[in-house]
């Protein structure tokens, strides 16, 4: 069985910084790609930022460019998602994922960490 934990979250200032870690542990898998969802309260969950190690690509909701940075290990399956100039509408619960075939479909998803921006 495969378990992702995230860390990181908490409460921070509009215009603050946080950044999000998920490791991997359990049965040992090799992903294609990691990334991050979110979910706010009364709301679906929705994408925030992907990486996939084919390449190293990365992809951002258009909410969160400029302003979040996904990065990670692959070998450890291990993904970070640095949040600078956080707001008030970035709060929510925030999921980490693993897929192992694409970019698009996620296998393995973890707990989720709270992250809440106070105005």
């Amino acid at each position: 069985q495969v378990q992702l934990v995230e860390s990181g979250g908490g409460l921070v200032q509009a215009g603050g910084s946080l950044r999000l870690s998920c490791a991997a542990s359990g049965r040992t898998f090799s992903s294609y790609a990691m990334g991050w969802f979110r979910q706010a309260p009364g709301k679906g969950r929705e994408f925030v930022a992907a990486i996939s190690w084919s390449g190293g690509s990365t992809y951002y909701a258009d909410s969160v460019k400029g302003r979040f940075t996904i990065s990670g290990d692959n070998a450890k399956n291990t993904v970070y998602l640095q949040m600078n100039s956080l707001k008030p509408e970035d709060t929510a619960v925030y999921y980490c994922a693993a897929s192992i075939a694409t970019i698009l479909e996620y296998d393995y998803w973890g707990q989720g960490t709270q992250v809440t921006v106070s105005s």
